[in-house]
């Protein structure tokens, strides 16, 4: 069952889909905003989201990339502004307060994948954060393909640049060296990240 609106996430709508033993499930399009709800946590069934907060003078700062499988929701954050926005179309279920301890394993996930992306982003020279970000993101997004992983999240340059604390510039000059060095391929927009897996997990 679909919502289209917050306020058809009723208690009552809530209450019923549970008593059916189903969680109501809520679709959004790309660079839709999930909506600010402090009573229930979202887990990601497809589709891929990111969490952020921005400073004072506006920059953005990303808190996290999230797939399927992920628990979200304001619930799991103290930082404000915080902000959860679609990057491709995502379907996710509402999980209510008194089903959050038989998610215990995603919640776990979180706290890793967050803590994950935090070490990646303190990683010196600027070349080494961007490679480990992407074999990071592939590690989650990619898909197996002759040559590598596909990295099936379309993010912009910009984007990365928000994440790892640099500049537009900076990620498309290391791209453009990866690229060169047989690092990655391009397919269109997306691209292919060609060292082995195990070189992550060193």
């Amino acid at each position: 069952m679909y919502f289209t609106s917050p306020t058809t996430e009723s208690a009552s709508t809530l209450n019923h889909a549970l008593i059916n033993g189903q969680l109501p499930q809520r679709i959004f399009a790309r660079g839709e905003i999930i909506p600010p709800r402090n009573e229930v946590l979202w887990r990601i069934e497809q589709g891929a989201v990111r969490t952020l907060t921005w400073s004072e003078d506006g920059t953005y700062i990303t808190l996290g990339y999230w797939g399927p499988g992920d628990i979200i929701g304001y619930p799991l954050s103290r930082v404000k502004p915080y902000q959860i926005e679609s990057l491709t179309k995502v379907e996710v279920s509402v999980v209510p307060p008194h089903l959050w301890s038989e998610d215990i394993g995603a919640l776990l996930a979180h706290i890793q994948q967050a803590e994950e992306l935090l070490s990646i982003v303190h990683r010196k020279p600027m070349s080494v954060r961007l490679w480990y970000f992407l074999l990071w993101l592939s590690e989650k997004f990619g898909i197996d393909v002759e040559q590598g992983k596909l990295l099936d999240l379309n993010i912009t340059h910009q984007e990365i640049a928000e994440v790892l604390n640099t500049t537009r510039v900076t990620i498309t000059r290391l791209l453009q060296q990866f690229e060169e060095e047989g690092k990655l391929l391009r397919q269109k927009r997306r691209m292919i990240i060609c060292l082995p897996q195990k070189i992550f997990k060193e």
